[in-house]
This record gives C-alpha cells, structure tokens and sequence, in this order.
C-alpha cells in the first residue's frame, strides 16, 4: 500500500500525504521517469535528495529520472502535484 491517496490525469498526478501518515512508509527511492514535483500550499513538509541536505516545497523540484530522494513529514497534510516526463 502506498502512503498517500493519488489522482492521476494524463501525465499529472495530485497525491495527498495525510497529516498521520508513518514516517517509516516514507521511504527512499528512485523513480523510473523525469518529474516536476510542486506543493499545491504553504507546507512545512520537507523534500531530501540522497547526500544533499532537506529543501522546503516553496518552489519547484526538478527530480530527474533513477535519483534516489524521499519525502520528510511535517504537520498537516501535503498536497503535491507532479508532472511526468517519459524521454521517447
């Protein structure tokens, strides 16, 4: 199960991380595709890319495609949009 409710629409995907959710279902890992990542509010969630240090969601993450990052909880729930980017 993952750890977050997801909306998907073409090639965007709107994904909610409840306010509960357990910090150990946020995992590293790597996606098979570019993506464009966007928080739809003010947060105090944080974002990780592996060896770099924690960014807030204030501006968009380019996050490109098998580069291992995770998610870090903060308070309340975390409204995402993300953009795909399949190379042909």
């Amino acid at each position: 199960m993952k750890p977050y409710n997801e909306m998907i629409v073409g090639q965007v995907s709107y994904r909610t991380f409840k306010h509960d959710v357990d910090e150990m279902e946020l995992v590293w890992h790597r996606d098979a595709e570019d993506r464009i990542v966007e928080a739809q509010h003010e947060t105090d969630w944080m974002f990780q890319f592996d060896n770099e240090l924690p960014i807030t969601f204030s501006d968009i993450i380019h996050i490109p495609k098998d580069t291992i990052h995770r998610v870090i909880k903060g308070t309340g729930d975390l409204q995402l949009r993300i953009v795909k980017h399949v190379s042909i």
